[in-house]
């Protein structure tokens, strides 16, 4: 078996302190029946990213995260290299034009998507009393359907070397609207009123669990449920805009969650797996995983292996960050809107991204090729669980700016 068990979490990959030191802590509270780490795991918010805990009975709103139903989604296009890289500028002059990135961001035409019809929107009824967080929430979600956000989330155009076939990626979740629905049931299980101010939180606290059956871990389950619904039909949206902009058709897609909770049967038990920054992978099953903007991606297939069963069936997001946005961009003046002592200059990540051929419309230092390991080496960690199928390249990558606050501690 190509993993090790430090207590009692499974760890793929190099071994990172902090995120083992989180992964323990979750491993030891709650009715938990395996906990593992990814080979892309690093720090997150109470369950390190790249983290995996299976529970019976029990789902945890820190371990699936702000950013619920974070993911991916790529499309194969009728497209072929030779046909898009003379345009590329363009390409991507209207990808960043047409598309909306950036915190806060809203659609400037208002989606009448089906989605805002799902009964599940009764839940914010229930937690919100008079219906103000309903109608808030509904808003919100209604305005930001199908913008992209900040942070890691991109939207890229790859090319498949071994075919010259024109992909589309992208990557974001359920927006304000997830971000709102994690910390309004954080704010429940405290005692707080759902749209309070929470206070402060520890990055290693011990995990918020509920109990599924009870009437708020229930409630939680259909608003989770709700918000992937959400980062699904705005995934597709923006996948949809950048096949327009192309005038280009699909003819395969693979989308996938990876901050999450899934009912699954592992060891003969009924479980909750809780996945933040991990990618399901059952026999079969496949996923799209990024890379950094100056490396590959790949589309993957789970394998039926004894190795993938004990992974229970999990697997990377990404590449997994090495830098943390501070040390990497430096420290933000938010008066000023200046950093200051950043590893990473500008001049170094656009030589990086130029040498690698991709034509970039935003991101920061913070983002760049080197707070990343590469993508290959946590994909060998995960080899007897996991085949490649696609190997893409990036040749355009679309983020929003540099100096951009990203609350969603993905």
């Amino acid at each position: 078996m190509s993993y090790e068990t430090i207590g009692k979490v499974r760890v793929w990959g190099k071994t990172d302190e902090g995120a083992l030191k989180q992964a323990q802590t979750c491993a030891y509270h709650g009715n938990v029946v395996q906990a593992l780490l990814m080979a892309d795991h690093h720090k997150g918010y109470s369950q390190p990213i790249g983290g995996v805990v299976a529970y019976e009975g029990q789902i945890s709103p820190s371990g699936v995260g702000y950013d619920i139903a974070c993911g991916n989604k790529a499309v194969r296009t009728n497209l072929m290299a030779a046909d898009v890289k003379p345009n590329i500028k363009r390409i991507m002059d209207e990808i960043a034009r047409r598309i909306e990135f950036g915190i806060g961001g809203v659609n400037a035409k208002k989606s009448d998507h089906e989605l805002f019809d799902d009964p599940d929107w009764s839940v914010y009824r229930q937690v919100g009393g008079a219906g103000d967080v309903h109608d808030k929430l509904r808003k919100l979600a209604r305005e930001q359907l199908g913008t992209v956000g900040s942070g890691n989330h991109y939207v890229d155009i790859f090319e498949e070397p071994s075919t010259g076939r024109i992909w589309i990626g992208n990557h974001f979740g359920s927006r304000g609207f997830g971000h709102k629905t994690a910390s309004g049931f954080l704010n429940l299980a405290a005692g707080r009123e759902f749209l309070g101010k929470a206070p402060g939180e520890s990055m290693d606290q011990p995990p918020v669990l509920l109990d599924l059956n009870s009437e708020l871990g229930d409630l939680y389950y259909r608003a989770m449920k709700l918000a992937g619904r959400y980062a699904y039909a705005g995934r597709d949206h923006v996948i949809d805009q950048v096949l327009d902009i192309l005038g280009a058709e699909s003819d395969f897609e693979v989308h996938n969650h990876h901050n999450f909770a899934w009912k699954e049967e592992h060891d003969g038990k009924e479980c909750i797996v809780v996945r933040k920054g991990a990618t399901p992978s059952a026999p079969g099953q496949l996923g799209f995983i990024g890379g950094s903007m100056g490396d590959i991606s790949v589309i993957v297939r789970g394998k039926d292996t004894a190795e993938n069963r004990e992974a229970f069936y999990s697997t990377v997001h990404g590449a997994g960050r090495v830098m943390s946005r501070t040390q990497a961009a430096g420290k933000m003046n938010w008066k000023t809107r200046v950093r200051l002592g950043g590893e990473i200059s500008e001049d170094r990540m656009m030589s990086a991204v130029k040498r690698f051929g991709v034509e970039l419309r935003g991101g920061g230092t913070d983002e760049s090729p080197f707070v990343y390991r590469q993508l290959q080496e946590v994909l060998d960690a995960h080899s007897e669980t996991l085949d490649v199928l696609h190997t893409l390249k990036p040749i355009g990558v679309a983020m929003a700016g540099a100096n951009e606050y990203d609350p969603y501690k993905d």
